[in-house]
């Protein structure tokens, strides 16, 4: 860790791409910092060694089934596997810990997140999910009714949204807190968009996960357009309801409207919430799961039954198959050596542009799968304050927190979280803030830069980027910080391009193979918790043959 206080010079280098409100400077405190989470460097290793030769195996290891990814899919491939009664699951992950994205951090002594940080409360497809959570003893059933566990539950107030000024409940940009000349229009728009949302719902048709859906011929309309395109020809145009619809496909899939389907811009309301205009009458929030670290609460307790088999600091280089068996080539980072391990079936749980390099002879359908996709690059900064903020006027702080600006349509920030709302503490204090970003852009282009930004530039400018945005609504920030731990995921998840639901080659994939099974969210078009559980549960089972 070292001292910072950066010029202003780096700052604006690494900012031009960025909104002008990122330029925004503030007296600032030294503070500490860097990166952290995931060897950016040892995930590049793969690439590098398959330009050349690989080294030969020092030595070789037979498993009862092998899995490649300790993310959710591969942990979920590994439970499915041994809840089947097949020994010896052998798990392997480039990371020093399990989780993918859903891994955890401790600042301050304080735990945080790393990546994904709540689980929306399951619907009734989503049976793989309701089961973990039964088996972990935060959901049960009384009376036919489904009650959780209510200290795992996100505490009140849940989420705010700053503007105009001052703090309102809820993050749906208000009426009253708008301009005089955007109020009705907002409005109407806002029931508008509703009314769009429940005439597609229904019948199942958004289930989650996708796999459960019901495809209706008239979705591939949806999914053949972007969300942008199709918004525009509804005449949906009011700022503040755009605003709110390119913070919901960012927050969710990684990039705006401009990139992702029709399809998936609608799916983000009608698979959990829908999406509920002021004075609709629903005014009631969606209960979530969450922890001071995040969703990698639920990783451990998904890696804790593996212990030893659980192989961490592991870099795959190839995958073979043969009449009989399977076989992964791995590079143990702490002997330098390659081994061999070889098993009866093999669960492939990483992204599929990655199993495509690994494969020895990748299959038509994951090559023509992989040209389709895209993957957005992410930034999670953890903020350690040493005091509590001086707060704005108006909803009290919460769970969630979101700043909004008439500038910021498009913005790669996506607010914070605080990691002390779970705790039972009686008064406010010293905490860890989470501040997200997502930077997958508008165009492939943008998100292509964004990504070789994420990689080329220090943490301190992305650092005083995030502090800079967060002061914007607690000047007091920048005086009350002590330290800035920095995670960056380079393809931290699959856009839901247009085309990609639809996809043939993400179904053909997602079908049980022969000796090799492939287990990722990437076969749902897009990152959540809840289908990469199910992927991984799918391919667990396909494996136990």
């Amino acid at each position: 860790m070292s001292a910072l206080k950066p010029g202003r010079r780096a700052v604006l280098a690494a900012a031009a791409s960025l909104p002008l409100w990122a330029c925004t400077r503030h007296t600032a405190a030294a503070y500490t910092g860097g990166w952290v989470g995931a060897d950016a460097e040892r995930g590049h290793r793969l690439r590098e060694l398959k330009s050349g030769s690989l080294p030969a195996p020092a030595l070789q290891r037979r498993a009862g089934a092998i899995v490649v990814g300790a993310g959710i899919a591969g942990l979920a491939a590994a439970r499915a596997l041994r809840r089947s009664g097949v020994d010896d699951v052998q798990v392997f992950d480039l990371e020093d810990t399990a989780g993918g994205n859903s891994r955890g951090h401790t600042l301050g002594g304080m735990a945080c997140p790393l990546g994904a940080h709540y689980l929306p409360l399951p619907g009734e497809r989503a049976v793989e999910v309701i089961a973990l959570l039964e088996e972990l003893g935060l959901r049960r059933t009384e009376h036919g009714q489904p009650v959780y566990d209510e200290r795992h539950l996100c505490h009140s107030p849940q989420e705010r949204l700053f503007i105009g000024g001052q703090w309102h409940d809820g993050l749906l940009p208000p009426i009253e807190a708008l301009p005089f000349d955007q109020r009705s229009i907002t409005q109407a728009q806002y029931q508008q968009f509703s009314a769009a949302v429940r005439r597609v719902s229904g019948d199942e048709t958004f289930a989650m996960p996708t796999a459960r859906s019901s495809w209706k011929p008239a979705l591939d309309a949806l999914d053949a357009v972007t969300f942008a395109q199709w918004l525009d020809a509804q005449g949906l145009n009011a700022p503040a309801l755009r605003w709110y619809l390119d913070y919901c496909c960012r927050d969710d899939y990684g990039a705006g409207p401009a990139q992702v389907s029709a399809w998936a811009g609608v799916h983000y309301f009608a698979s959990r919430h829908g999406f509920h205009a002021p004075g609709d009458g629903d005014d009631e929030r969606d209960g979530v799961l969450t922890w001071p670290e995040g969703n990698a609460w639920l990783s451990r307790q998904l890696a804790a039954p593996l212990g030893d088999r659980l192989r961490t600091g592991c870099i795959a280089l190839r995958v073979g198959e043969s009449r009989f068996d399977a076989s992964v080539d791995v590079l143990n980072v702490r002997t330098q050596q390659v081994e061999r391990w070889t098993a009866p079936q093999l669960v492939l749980a990483v992204p599929l542009f990655i199993a495509a390099r690994l494969l020895d002879a990748p299959p038509a359908a994951l090559t023509q799968a992989v040209a389709a996709m895209r993957h957005a690059p992410w930034l999670v900064a953890n903020l350690q304050l040493e005091q509590a903020l001086d707060d704005r006027p108006g909803a009290p702080p919460s769970w969630d927190n979101v700043v909004y600006s008439t500038q910021s349509a498009g913005s790669a920030a996506l607010g914070y979280v605080d990691a002390m709302h779970q705790s039972t503490r009686p008064h406010p204090g010293p905490t860890v803030l989470t501040a997200y970003w997502a930077l997958g852009g508008d165009s492939s282009a943008h998100l292509q830069s964004q990504r070789a930004r994420l990689l080329n530039e220090p943490w301190s400018v992305w650092a005083q980027l995030v502090v800079d945005d967060m002061a914007r609504a607690h000047p007091d920030l920048p005086q009350k910080l002590k330290q800035v731990d920095l995670m960056r995921y380079g393809h931290a998840m699959s856009i839901p391009v247009p085309g990609l639901r639809s996809s043939a080659a993400l179904r053909a994939l997602a079908e049980p193979q022969r000796r090799v099974q492939f287990a990722h969210s990437d076969l749902s078009g897009y990152s959540v918790f809840e289908e990469a559980l199910y992927q991984g549960h799918r391919a667990g089972l396909a494996a136990r043959r």
